[in-house]
């Protein structure tokens, strides 16, 4: 089942601060991580090796009046719709790449920085993590399925 498509990607290039950079596409790698990404690799965050933000976490932000640029939420994948209406162990396939949800995503304090009541008011719809289970590319545009434990080889 088609649940949406992605809106951006990005990745925290190795060797930078963390700050993330807009791409057309990046490639996955699994039990790894985002290829190029400094928060990729690490073998005891692997279930959390990839971010997912669904635009309803910007939309609720911008209603309540707080401004915040995209990618503020530390995503590696910007969705069309809330990921958080998906369990824990459901499996996307987007792309070329298969993800399967580990947990959501914890709150920063640095979300603060954009408005002291941001963290309380996104708490449920901040993002989710995955890990890798099928290497692939995903581009811009490219839809995502969720799949069913059939369509799993």
């Amino acid at each position: 089942m088609i649940l949406g498509k992605t809106l951006n990607l990005y990745i925290a290039p190795t060797g930078t601060s963390g700050i993330r950079e807009s791409r057309d596409s990046i490639e996955l790698k699994e039990n790894f991580g985002v290829i190029d990404d400094k928060f990729a690799g690490n073998p005891k965050k692997i279930h959390r090796s990839v971010m997912i933000v669904g635009t309803k976490a910007y939309t609720m932000a911008k209603e309540a009046g707080i401004e915040m640029p995209e990618v503020a939420l530390g995503e590696n994948i910007l969705l069309d719709f809330d990921p958080h209406t998906l369990d824990i162990g459901a499996k996307l396939a987007i792309g070329e790449a298969i993800l399967e949800i580990t947990t959501a995503c914890t709150l920063c304090s640095h979300l603060k920085q954009y408005h002291k009541d941001l963290p309380k008011l996104i708490v449920k719809h901040r993002g989710i993590y995955c890990r890798v289970l099928k290497s692939g590319i995903i581009n811009k545009g490219d839809s995502a399925t969720l799949l069913k434990q059939k369509d799993i080889a």
